[in-house]
C-alpha cells in the first residue's frame, strides 16, 4: 500500500503531469490539443502522458492513427483520494485556470468549426473512414445514381467483377466474354455469392439479374437495341477487327445509349504485341472518334486518367460514346 502511495506521489511531483491531469479531468483530449493547452512541445506532452498511463492515471482511446486521453475511471486505489485533495487546491490557481480556458477554446473550436476534425485527421482520413465504415461504401453510393431499369453489359467481362457490382442497381447486368475460362471464373464468383460467401449480394433477386454469355465483340450474342449502356474496360486493344466491334456495339445500343471505354492511351511499347498479344498500342482521341463515327456513334467525352505513380503500364483514358438517336 505504501509503495503504491509513493508512486502516486511521484506521479504528482511533476507540475506538467499535474497540469495534464487537471486538463484531462475536464475533457478527453488528443496529444496535439494538450500541447496547445499546456503550450508545450508534443514530445514533452507525450512523455508525461506515457508515464501517467503506465501508472494507471489515464485511459487511452485510438481513433484511426490518432490517440485521445482522459482521466481514468476509476483511478487506481488510493489515487482517487489523493487527486481529490490536489484538484481542490488547484481551483482558481492562475496557471491551471489558464489551462482550462484553453481547454474550453479547443472544445469550442471542435463544435463550431468542422475543419478542426479534418485538420486532425486529414492525412489519415481514408484510413479512419475505412475503419469506421468499411472498404465498400463509395461505389454503391455512386451506382445508386443510375436511373432505374437499365440493361447494362460489360463487354469483355473477365471474372465478372463489374456485373457483380452493377447487379443490385440495374434491371439486368450482362457479362459477355469470348474466353470460356473467364466465364467459368465469373460463374465461380457468382456461385460463391449464391452460397452466402462474405461478399454475397443482398438477395437472390440481384443474382437473377446477372446473365453471362460467351461471344466476341465482333459478333455479340445480344439483340438489336437491347442495351441502355455498355462498358468496355481494357479490352479493345485485344480486338482484331475494331470497325466490326464498334458496329456490333452500336447495333446493340438503344438510341441515346452509351458506351464507356476504359483503355490505354496510344503508346510505343511494341513488346506488348509479343508478350501479351495486344493488337493495338493504345488509342488516341482522334482514333476513337473516327471509329465511333464510322459506327454511327458520337464521341462525347474523352479524358486521360491521372497517372498512378505505382502503375507500370501506359497511361489510361476513359471515353463516353453515345448512340445516335
Amino acid at each position: 500500500m505504501q509503495a503504491a502511495l509513493f508512486r502516486h506521489l511521484s506521479a504528482l511531483s511533476e507540475p506538467t503531469r499535474v497540469r495534464l491531469l487537471h486538463a484531462l479531468a475536464r475533457e478527453e483530449l488528443g496529444v496535439g490539443e494538450l500541447a496547445r493547452v499546456l503550450q508545450s512541445p508534443q514530445s514533452t506532452v507525450s512523455r508525461h502522458l506515457k508515464h501517467l498511463r503506465t501508472e494507471g492515471w489515464l485511459e487511452k482511446r485510438a481513433e484511426g492513427t490518432a490517440s485521445f486521453f482522459r482521466l481514468a475511471e476509476p483511478l487506481p486505489e488510493g489515487a482517487g483520494a489523493l487527486w481529490a485533495v490536489v484538484a481542490r487546491d488547484l481551483r482558481g490557481s492562475g496557471l491551471y485556470a489558464e489551462d482550462l480556458r484553453r481547454v474550453d477554446s479547443v472544445l469550442a473550436q471542435r463544435e463550431m468549426d468542422s475543419r478542426a476534425f479534418f485538420g486532425r485527421h486529414a492525412d489519415q482520413w481514408e484510413q479512419v473512414r475505412r475503419e469506421l465504415f468499411g472498404e465498400k461504401t463509395l461505389l454503391p453510393a455512386l451506382l445508386s445514381l443510375l436511373p432505374a431499369g437499365l440493361v447494362v453489359a460489360d463487354l469483355g467481362c473477365g471474372t465478372g467483377e463489374a456485373v457483380e457490382a452493377l447487379a443490385p442497381y440495374v434491371a439486368r447486368a450482362i457479362g459477355v466474354d469470348r474466353e470460356a475460362a473467364m466465364l467459368s471464373a465469373a460463374r465461380a464468383r457468382l456461385e460463391k455469392l449464391e452460397n452466402g460467401g462474405p461478399d454475397s449480394l443482398n438477395n437472390q433477386d440481384n443474382l437473377n439479374r446477372i446473365v453471362l454469355l460467351e461471344g466476341g465483340l465482333e459478333a455479340l450474342p445480344l439483340a438489336d437495341r437491347e442495351l441502355d449502356a455498355a462498358l468496355c474496360s481494357l479490352v479493345l486493344h485485344h480486338v482484331e477487327d475494331l470497325p466490326a466491334a464498334f458496329s456490333e456495339i452500336a447495333r446493340c445500343l438503344k438510341p441515346g445509349g452509351r458506351l464507356i471505354v476504359l483503355d490505354m492511351a496510344d503508346h510505343d511499347r511494341r513488346e506488348y504485341r509479343r508478350t501479351m498479344g495486344h493488337r493495338h498500342l493504345g488509342f488516341s482521341e482522334d482514333t476513337l472518334a473516327a471509329l465511333a463515327a464510322d459506327a454511327d456513334l458520337t464521341l462525347t467525352a474523352w479524358r486521360r486518367l491521372p497517372a498512378d505513380p505505382e502503375a507500370q503500364g501506359p497511361g489510361l483514358f476513359v471515353a463516353v460514346l453515345t448512340a445516335r438517336t
